[in-house]
């Protein structure tokens, strides 16, 4: 086996570069697929993806909340990229589903006998007048940014009196409890500095409720209780003014808004598909965010079964996790094998997701459901709708080696 081999520079070409298996996006997605599609023995197989380094996300939330360093998220990507995978170290600007071509950001075109979509999604720092040219200084961060995350936990730590914001946008968003639980870690770092009551919290959500799911929904609710933190339900930032540290709540049920004057605020941006999928054929219509039309079970564009898609990117009414990814990735690859071989897509997606809730130093609950928010645990014999010890310790130190060592060597 040999490593990847990648295209540094490379020139235009005049004619498409055709691949059996193109995977656009060199994330949890798109590794875990070409790492299944290698072991099935799957030979030509390319991923275009131009950054140099890979990220594992999940870890943000813990080192914005002082309990992870920075450097245990991240590996170099070509260290994850599997073997015998050809790296195309490009940019994805453009896809022709009928043609079964994708265009690079160099003007390179590349066509393929299978597509498999999984460039994960663009934050929209500019959805919300006045973030961009606020964010990461004078007390505004943000956790899904990996060069933020400390100064997410730099705020906290300094912060003995005021008001702290967390904020969510609507729309879905990648992991969508992340806003939350920074405002639990916050709330439980300053409850045992004894500061506490001297730090009004205030978290805004656009959710009718804390979490879809009842029975998690009402232990984030006691979460929230315990620390004193004001819940704004269907509510969201809507202005941001940084010199004046003033925050506009919307409340989206009377259309009131509010100015709030904070201390420290942490923002999670709107978020949508990339420009050049949300504006080309496999956007789903009825997605407001761009994201790419997929059938629920199968995983594939209807009008384009030889496209598939997974991960953030997919129009799905799940949770965009990495969780979802590992459930995920398994049907690509065989219902990808099925159609290579003349056969229907049989495999099946069930909507699993997971969400696992930090709610304090060394506590957590693992929230775990389908698409019908029916609770499907992976460890039935354990109550994770409690708050355990043993459920922080896996995610911060299981999920990241069954992530390094599992998923993205096609293992789990």
């Amino acid at each position: 086996m040999t490593r990847p081999a990648a295209d540094a520079d490379p020139a235009p070409a005049t004619a498409p570069v055709h691949h059996q298996v193109l995977i656009v996006g060199g994330g949890t997605a798109g590794i875990t697929v070409a790492a299944r599609l290698r072991r099935a023995g799957v030979r030509d197989v390319a991923l275009l993806e131009p950054a140099e380094t890979h990220w594992y996300q999940p870890l943000w939330t813990l080192v914005g909340g002082g309990q992870a360093p920075l450097r245990a998220a991240l590996r170099p990507e070509a260290e994850v990229i599997p073997p015998d995978v050809r790296w195309l170290r490009e940019r994805a600007t453009a896809v022709d589903p009928v043609a079964r071509t994708v265009t690079t950001a160099t003007g390179r075109v590349f066509s393929y006998g299978r597509l498999v979509l999984a460039p994960g999604l663009s934050l929209d720092w500019d959805g919300v007048p006045g973030l961009a040219s606020a964010v990461g200084h004078d007390g505004v961060s943000s956790n899904y940014r990996a060069d933020l995350a400390p100064y997410t936990w730099d705020l906290i730590r300094r912060m003995r009196r005021g008001t702290a914001v967390f904020t969510m946008p609507s729309g879905p968003v990648k992991c969508g409890g992340a806003p939350q639980k920074i405002a639990y870690l916050a709330a439980d770092h300053w409850r045992k500095r004894g500061v506490l009551g001297a730090i009004r919290t205030v978290l805004v959500l656009p959710e009718p409720t804390l979490f879809k799911v009842p029975v998690f929904a009402r232990a984030l609710e006691q979460t929230a209780r315990r620390y004193g933190i004001e819940v704004r339900l269907q509510s969201e930032l809507t202005r941001l003014d940084g010199p004046e540290r003033t925050a506009v709540l919307t409340d989206h049920t009377t259309g009131n808004t509010e100015t709030l004057r904070y201390d420290m605020l942490h923002a999670v941006p709107p978020q949508r598909a990339p420009q050049w999928l949300a504006d080309g054929p496999l956007a789903a219509p009825d997605s407001p965010y761009g994201y790419v039309k997929t059938h629920p079970h199968t995983l594939q564009n209807p009008d384009f079964p030889e496209v598939f898609a997974l991960g953030d990117v997919a129009h799905l009414p799940t949770s965009k996790t990495g969780a979802a990814v590992r459930k995920q990735a398994p049907v690509v690859v065989a219902n990808l094998l099925a159609g290579l071989r003349g056969h229907p897509a049989a495999a099946r997606y069930d909507g699993y997701t997971s969400c696992p809730l930090v709610t304090a130093r060394h506590k957590m609950l693992l929230a775990e459901f389908d698409y019908d928010l029916r609770p499907t645990p992976s460890f039935p014999f354990i109550d994770t709708t409690k708050e355990r010890t043993d459920m922080w310790f896996l995610k911060r130190y299981g999920l990241p080696r069954m992530y390094f060592q599992g998923m993205l060597k096609g293992r789990a």
